[in-house]
């Protein structure tokens, strides 16, 4: 069902602004040495009033990636501005190469509006598709939501 209201909903959907980013390590000596920074660097962010939420994943054999959420844009830039943050950003940035060979950070501002389903949902605790999908382009409105027939 389509919602604006994700009291009910996890941590992560109550988020506004969501950080996407990964680092290539230079190898298992750099990724030993990020241990200490990195985790005071967590342990800081999750501190923070605002933090939602995060999650690490790995791509490769020396790509380590975060997915953050927060409340706003804001929450996310004062963690930005932390110590633990910019010791960790100097520690990979300022020694050219040594520590990692490439990064990136995205962040996305989620749109009012979105879709729940059951206990997540803070209207009722119904589960329900919604009748039409949502317009795309230049549409008016979207083309229903296709159905299985019911079996009897």
């Amino acid at each position: 069902m389509r919602t604006t209201d994700f009291s009910a909903a996890p941590p992560q959907a109550r988020g506004e602004a969501m950080f996407i980013g990964a680092t290539h390590y230079s190898g298992p000596r750099s990724l030993l040495s990020l241990a200490r920074p990195w985790l005071r660097m967590v342990r800081t962010m999750k501190r923070m009033d605002g933090y939602r939420w995060h999650k690490v994943y790995l791509q490769g054999p020396f790509t380590l990636g975060t997915i953050a959420v927060f409340a706003d844009r804001e929450a996310l830039m004062r963690f930005a501005r932390t110590s633990a943050h910019r010791d960790l950003m100097c520690w990979m940035t300022d020694r050219g190469d040594r520590n990692g060979t490439a990064g990136f950070i995205r962040i996305f501002d989620a749109q009012p509006g979105g879709y729940s389903n059951g206990e997540w949902r803070a209207e009722g605790r119904e589960m329900a598709h919604i009748e039409e999908f949502t317009p795309i382009g230049r549409e008016e409105s979207g083309p229903p939501v296709h159905r299985k027939a019911k079996r009897s």
